[in-house]
């Protein structure tokens, strides 16, 4: 099994790294609408939130935030649960001030990750480690069902948890951590792995 996931690295290899040189470089400029991203993207698919964030940035949502419920329930690039996303944006373009004085912080990745969480309206662990990925932070596990179904295949964990609790999180990030330097892939690169592995794209 870690053979197939080995070769596997290796056909798409060139592909991961330039995605994650592709978060590296992005500017801080962009930060605010890629906290956008990661608010809109659980249970919604990852390319209508592409679209609603550019439609956000063409009406200059950070500076003038307003109600986007009716963008967000467009059937072209739906996205579910409008009402409170629309919510959460909005308290984001609030909130994000504060966030962008966390990342410029002294904290490790690790605190970072964790005390965004506290104060964005809308992101948990993983949202607040997608969202720090995105911008060029290493080793935070953005643990959804994608990454633990993969976890279960190659025996990293026994089962899939029905809840995540922060305990639980911590304890596969450990696990997951700890199968990357196994298998000598770095987790970043791991994580973009699994998800090719189950929706056959390198997305974010």
């Amino acid at each position: 099994m870690e053979n197939q996931l080995i070769l596997a690295y290796q056909v798409l290899k060139e592909k991961i790294q330039e995605r994650l040189r592709e978060f590296e470089s992005l500017e801080e400029s962009d930060y605010f609408y890629e906290m956008c991203y990661c608010l809109l993207t659980p249970q919604s698919k990852a390319k209508n939130a592409l679209k609603v964030v550019e439609l956000l940035k063409e009406r200059d949502f950070q500076n003038s935030p307003f109600d986007c419920a009716s963008i967000l329930r467009h059937p072209t690039h739906y996205i579910r649960f409008h009402k409170s996303k629309s919510k959460r944006l909005v308290a984001a373009s609030s909130s994000f001030p504060a966030v962008l004085k966390i990342i410029k912080s002294n904290l490790n990745n690790f605190q970072k990750r964790n005390a965004i969480a506290e104060i964005v309206n809308g992101f948990g662990l993983k949202e607040s480690s997608h969202f720090l990925r995105n911008i060029g932070f290493k080793n935070l596990a953005i643990i959804d069902r994608h990454i633990l179904k993969q976890l279960l295949k190659h025996g990293v964990i026994e089962s899939i948890p029905k809840s995540i609790s922060k305990k639980i999180y911590f304890n596969i990030e450990e696990k997951f951590l700890s199968f990357a330097d196994r298998v000598k892939i770095p987790m970043d690169e791991l994580d973009l792995l699994f998800w090719a592995s189950e929706t056959e794209e390198i997305l974010k």
